[in-house]
């Protein structure tokens, strides 16, 4: 892990064309500002985890194709 110091608007560059900027310094908070082109995607760590989880649940489900057509059938009719 690489440990740097920064204080409020000074920044780290990732590669080539991802920014992290210090907004603000609050206590034991840190404001951070990330510039990111658009096709990476940028999450909280526990986001991050939830969606990796949901994903690995559906990924798992045994739900069957006849039965989701048969779900939104129904869903249709109403």
């Amino acid at each position: 892990m690489l440990v740097l110091t920064r204080k409020r608007n000074e920044s780290i560059i990732i590669g080539d064309d991802i920014k992290v900027t210090i907004v603000e310094v609050k206590g034991d908070q840190v404001k951070l500002g990330i510039t990111a082109p658009k096709d990476i995607t940028v999450h909280r760590e526990e986001i991050y985890l939830e969606i990796q989880r949901e994903n690995q649940l559906a990924a798992e489900s045994t739900f069957e194709v006849n039965e989701l057509n048969a779900f939104w059938q129904k869903k249709q009719i109403k």
